[in-house]
């Protein structure tokens, strides 16, 4: 499996791997998927959306990516960043477009005219979707408390009028949410009252 550094492909390996890839190499194929994904990650975090559908978006982008290296036609001289990217981002998009209901907020299509530093934008990315996992598993009523404050970025008095306790309550049941999460990501359990 290619590592994080192998994530761009020189012209004349990639041709090769095209070629390879046409004859049945799945090798060859897997090496374009995995140079290409640093890509999605990048698409998923342009699409500005709620953390908890970031591992699905991720996932509905790896299968528009990998439908497009396999209905991909190198002999047409097109490029493939410029296939798969529109692939991709559609494909986010109809994936959006479900799950929330709505248009989501669409992404600059830079990528296209400038060159991209995935290796920071992936471990990024990486981080947001293990942070999110990890906001999923604290109870539900500081999980709650936890989103509002610091993903919606709501005041903690509205917070604390919703919830009907006081805004040193709420601030509290951050502070253990924190506390809970910082534990989950050294080992131990987010779900055990600290």
């Amino acid at each position: 499996m290619a590592g994080k550094n192998d994530m761009s492909l020189d012209p004349i390996e990639e041709k090769a791997l095209w070629e390879r890839t046409r004859l049945g190499d799945e090798d060859s194929r897997e090496k374009i998927i995995l140079a290409y994904r640093p890509m999605v990650y990048w698409l998923a975090k342009k699409f500005r959306t709620f953390y908890g559908t970031y591992p699905d978006l991720i996932q509905e982008g790896m299968v528009g990516l990998i439908s497009a290296v396999d209905n991909f036609e190198p002999e047409r001289s097109n490029r493939f960043i410029t296939y798969a990217y529109y692939k991709v981002k559609g494909r986010m998009a109809n994936f959006l477009s479900r799950v929330e209901s709505k248009a989501p907020t669409p992404v600059e299509d830079e990528y296209l005219e400038r060159s991209v530093n995935f290796e920071e934008d992936l471990d990024m990315m990486e981080w947001g979707v293990s942070l999110g996992e990890g906001i999923d598993k604290l109870p539900a009523r500081e999980r709650d408390i936890l989103v509002s404050l610091v993903v919606e970025g709501r005041r903690a008095a509205d917070v604390a009028g919703e919830h009907g306790v006081g805004v040193s309550h709420i601030y509290r049941l951050q502070r253990r949410a924190v506390a809970k999460l910082k534990s989950l990501f050294i080992g131990g359990d987010a779900t055990s009252d600290a």
